[in-house]
């Protein structure tokens, strides 16, 4: 994929719009979104190896205090932090008698069976196996063989992020939806849909043509982030899938140069209408090489619960987005 010159860089990152158009008179996006375009995007995702490694949660959710517990591919997941912070998962159900491990206490690292006492410290014990863990920092992941059904990987295969000596701020939002991996994947991969479904947070938004089956390098995308009716933020972001249920942002464009939007499609099972559920767990990575991101991410406390909610937002709608589709190939409807 060709890629323009660079654009010089602003002294601020807004820019006003003199002739802001109205949303229905906006380039439609109909013809560039092609479904084979999509389709073929998602079927090269979904063919790269993921090792059997599924996200669990941000690593602020894995604590020492308490147990956090998720279904995962319709296995019971219980996580932890040991004494020396390390996290530890296995079975969300107590060997014993079946407790649900995820209502018992954690007590010097080690949980203990909240029915009649039984502790587990994170290694084998009486038919109770571990799971493998791998906290990257911001989110923790977990292995299962079982689930996965592939060949295991010793990691997960982990996306580039900002370089951990930069000032960095990440903030992660966890929601579920009805609906299944591979359509919060075809959602993420169908970045056309951006202005015409989130006016609220872009406009001017262009997709590069991947030409008719996809590109193997990813989606290049100018679109605007919307601050005010007048005033945006332009970037090009570069959307890409590492592995089968993970799409990635980069911003390689403009403000923010570096930063990611990782999201991760976590299977769960399926409801008591035997729906499948699936989570969104979408970790935000800003960086900037701008003086006061230094001291802004100081304030990382302040500024997560903010990231957290405008990511909320979007995901409010995306996921009408992947039940939709879900919905449509559950009842043989889907176009194409």
């Amino acid at each position: 994929m060709s890629r323009p010159a660079p654009r010089p860089r602003r002294r601020l990152p807004l820019r006003a719009r003199r002739n802001p158009q109205r949303w229905e008179r906006q380039q439609p996006t109909w013809r560039q979104a092609q479904p084979a375009v999509i389709a073929s995007a998602l079927k090269a995702a979904t063919a790269r190896p993921s090792g059997n490694w599924f996200v669990l949660a941000s690593s602020r959710a894995i604590r020492a205090d308490r147990t956090f517990g998720r279904t995962v591919a319709g296995q019971e997941v219980v996580a932890w932090r040991d004494a020396a912070g390390t996290p530890q998962a296995g079975p969300g159900s107590c060997p014993h008698l079946g407790a649900p491990l995820r209502e018992s206490p954690v007590r010097c690292g080690q949980v203990v069976c909240h029915w009649h006492g039984l502790a587990l410290n994170g290694k084998p014990f009486a038919g109770w196996q571990p799971y493998p863990v791998h906290d990257d920092g911001v989110l923790t992941w977990v292995r299962l063989d079982e689930a996965g059904g592939e060949e295991p990987l010793p990691r997960p295969v982990l996306p580039t992020r900002p370089s951990a000596h930069g000032s960095t701020v990440s903030a992660v939002v966890d929601v579920e939806g009805v609906c299944e991996p591979q359509d919060v994947m075809a959602n993420r991969l169908d970045p056309w849909h951006g202005a015409w479904f989130h006016p609220y947070a872009f406009v001017d938004l262009t997709v590069e043509d991947p030409g008719p089956d996809g590109d193997e390098h990813g989606f290049a995308v100018d679109v605007s982030f919307k601050v005010s009716r007048r005033l945006v933020v332009p970037v090009r972001a570069v959307f890409t899938a590492p592995e089968p249920r993970t799409v990635v942002m980069h911003i390689t464009e403009g403000e923010g140069l570096g930063s990611v939007v990782e999201t991760h499609a976590t299977p769960l099972g399926t409801d008591d209408r035997g729906r499948p559920r699936t989570a969104v767990v979408e970790a935000v990575i800003a960086t900037s090489e701008r003086r006061g991101f230094r001291a802004a991410s100081r304030a990382a406390a302040l500024l997560r619960p903010v990231m957290r909610a405008t990511a909320a937002r979007l995901w409010r709608d995306d996921l009408d987005y992947a039940h939709r589709r879900w919905q449509l190939r559950s009842t043989g409807r889907f176009p194409g």
